[in-house]
């Protein structure tokens, strides 16, 4: 367990799997023999935060492998015996989470992709299972890819909005019970399954080192994501219900006669919606998730009170947001 007093020197010489994690904070290199805290408060970086997330870290990697039946509650509650969550810096937290998500669709599955490829090259051409094995990865990180942007567009802004003295309506329950079923079905077992056409059905040939850097290289996603989730699950989590427990409630205004106004992306998909699109066509149309627009729908149906697309289409009209003379039922 590192401390705000112990060296970040000693941190990265000692524990190379910090590397990531300070590089996710926005730490850089030449710390030279300044502590912990000394580097976090230079870089206004929360340290309390930083400390909890690399001693998480730190625990998962060198537990994970030894016990494997220890969940992730197991190993937070062996680390959070003097933890407040309620002392923890949410901004500093996302914004960690966030640059998570980056480094993985930026750098680490473009570079793990290319490999393949590259390995590939060295594969009979006659053979069809490398393709395969690409394309089973394509879509792994376009599942990973939906799950982590619901995050980015949902999650995350949820969290700010309490942060900002609101009250949103979005349950935080309902997004933990789904981000659990996500993580056991997508990230864990998707990735143990390719390993495994790796390791038992790829194409043997005598140029193996871009194939074995390769599945090194999964393994070491595998952990990296799973590390990832539970971070989100057993440090996050329990830090935004500390927050909503004490928030104060929102105040009932008198308010039943003001509609609240639509924002310029919910006017968007209204138009959309009329035109008689699906959730996934609004998606393509306007380039956002299905996540998102599933959401921009459900806050027009609450600011304006009409659900059915014949309302819809007549509060649209009334209002200018489509042409009637263009108009076709």
């Amino acid at each position: 367990m590192y401390s705000s007093n112990d060296k970040m020197c000693d941190l990265i010489s000692h524990q190379h799997e910090a590397l990531q994690i300070i590089g996710r904070f926005g730490l850089p290199m030449g710390v030279g023999d300044k502590t912990i805290k000394e580097v976090c408060e230079e870089h206004q970086i929360h340290t309390l935060t930083f400390l909890t997330v690399v001693n998480y870290e730190l625990y998962f990697h060198h537990n994970e492998d030894g016990n494997k039946n220890a969940d992730g509650a197991a190993l937070s509650n062996a680390l959070r015996t003097d933890i407040n969550f309620a002392d923890l810096s949410l901004p500093t937290l996302i914004a960690y989470l966030r640059n998570a998500h980056s480094y993985f669709f930026d750098f680490a599955f473009p570079m793990l992709r290319k490999k393949l490829i590259e390995a590939i090259n060295y594969s009979s051409p006659d053979s069809k299972i490398p393709m395969l094995i690409i394309r089973f990865f394509d879509e792994y990180v376009n599942e990973i890819s939906i799950h982590m942007q619901h995050e980015n567009e949902q999650m995350f802004p949820y969290v700010e909005q309490m942060l900002a003295g609101e009250d949103p309506e979005m349950s935080i329950e309902v997004f933990a019970h789904q981000h659990r079923a996500v993580d056991d079905q997508h990230i864990a077992n998707k990735l143990s399954e390719l390993k495994s056409l790796i390791i038992k059905y790829y194409p043997q040939t005598e140029q193996n080192n871009l194939l074995n850097s390769a599945l090194y290289d999964i393994f070491t996603a595998e952990h990296e994501l799973a590390t990832h989730c539970a971070i989100e699950d057993n440090i996050l989590l329990p830090a935004v219900r500390q927050l909503k427990k004490h928030a104060p409630k929102r105040q009932q205004q008198n308010t039943n006669n003001v509609a609240e106004p639509l924002s310029d992306r919910e006017k968007d998909v209204l138009v959309e919606v009329v035109k008689g699109l699906s959730n996934k066509e609004i998606a393509d149309v306007l380039c956002i998730s299905p996540h998102t627009v599933i959401s921009h729908r459900k806050n027009i149906g609450r600011k304006l009170q009409i659900h059915s697309t014949a309302g819809l289409t007549i509060y649209a009209i009334v209002n200018n947001l489509i042409d009637i003379e263009n108009y076709k039922s």
